[in-house]
């Protein structure tokens, strides 16, 4: 195992809370589409093109060998294609748009869900069957865990389901207007997450259950307390109390924006690490410690713009989310989403020289190369 690298057992200790034997310096998702050629002007090596360069911090990990998501589905096929764009049917059924060279995401351009009976006709691919379950994959996953590999499950978002199959509007007008749709669409996602991940649980102890949300901008969260208690928070407790009983430790929430106004209702279902945790939209992961305390983990929470100023910005931010009480466990420091573009390669190498000085890692010396993506 390499410097860079760190078994199950340390991440797992250092996200609970136990140990604070080292720090943790990651880069969570990488760089921005168009960045690399502007590194590559400026002199950038290939290794710091690919990231590995600069011996980021990382747990390797594999998957439970569960398919918690969208079963069949439709026939994904391209519907036109030009240099600018890709206009394709998805697995949802959905036509979407895909601009090329500025995005990594193609975007709905319909949702296949209005109404109970267009729910129905797409329930059947978010129900239960014993071929989500890949035993050889299971298999593999109890050996690789053995060897210091986190493994790891995840569950359909509470919203970000709904919003793939109604779009942002739709699902927000749900929770009100057409709430037995709702109730529906999240007990049965999360009836079939149970029953995938009881079964595997009964093999082998999963470490880290991960959900995705992306429910927030800057203005705030797209729903509140109410509607998480309401209809999320009895779709993530029936899959996480059933884990944790079993040993499952870490509880993994994805969301940008500012979620500052629904982070107690998302620890009160269970969640216990939250990332990227975006300075620009409000969040402050030291005040968020200083509040919650060992209550949650953090993954990310440096401002990625900080990036694009001096080295004296760099500096001030670095100190700022890099003092003693973040250094006290439940941290994992990096850039809260990707490298934007405009960050100077100086910059970006300043910035990785200081937060290892400033947490106690040692210098890189060009013979440690690590990096694996860390946002899960």
């Amino acid at each position: 195992m390499s410097a860079s690298q760190w078994s199950r057992e340390e991440y797992i200790s250092l996200m609970t809370f136990k140990s604070t034997d080292r720090q943790m310096f990651v880069e969570l998702f990488g760089p921005l589409i168009g960045l690399e050629k502007e590194w590559i002007d400026q002199g950038a090596t290939k290794d710091e093109i690919n990231m590995v360069a600069f011996d980021w911090n990382y747990v390797p990990t594999i998957d439970c060998g569960g398919n918690t998501g969208l079963r069949g589905g439709f026939k994904p096929q391209i519907v036109q294609e030009d240099s600018q764009q890709i206009i394709r049917i998805d697995e949802y059924g959905r036509k979407t748009r895909l601009c090329k060279n500025v995005a990594t995401i193609a975007l709905p351009m319909d949702y296949p869900v209005k109404d109970m009976d267009s729910w129905l006709e797409m329930k059947p691919f978010f129900e239960f069957h014993e071929d989500r379950i890949d035993w050889d994959l299971v298999n593999r996953a109890k050996k690789a865990q053995e060897k210091g590999v986190l493994v790891r499950s995840s569950i359909l978002g509470g919203f970000d389901l709904p919003r793939q199959l109604m779009g942002e509007e739709g699902a927000c007008l749900c929770y009100y207007e057409q709430p037995e749709l709702m109730h529906d669409i999240l007990k049965t996602a999360g009836d079939m997450a149970f029953e995938v991940l009881r079964r595997i649980s009964e093999h082998i102890t999963i470490d880290q259950l991960s959900v995705h949300e992306d429910l927030a901008g800057k203005s705030g969260p797209l729903i509140g307390p109410s509607t998480i208690e309401e209809f999320i928070k009895p779709y993530y407790r029936k899959v996480w109390d059933m884990l944790s009983s079993r040993g499952t430790k870490l509880f993994s929430q994805d969301s940008d924006g500012n979620i500052n106004p629904v982070i107690e209702a998302f620890l009160d279902c269970g969640v216990n690490v939250m990332y990227p945790m975006e300075p620009a939209a409000g969040m402050d992961i030291v005040e968020s410690r200083k509040k919650y305390g060992n209550r949650v983990a953090f993954k990310g929470g440096i401002d990625k713009h900080v990036l694009r100023q001096d080295k004296e910005a760099i500096l001030k931010e670095l100190e700022y989310k890099m003092q003693p009480i973040m250094l006290e466990g439940g941290t994992v420091f990096g850039l809260d989403h990707r490298i934007p573009n405009g960050t100077p390669l100086e910059n970006y190498r300043y910035y990785v020289n200081t937060g290892r000085e400033i947490l106690g890692l040692p210098p890189i010396d060009g013979k440690q190369k690590g990096w694996r993506r860390m946002a899960f």
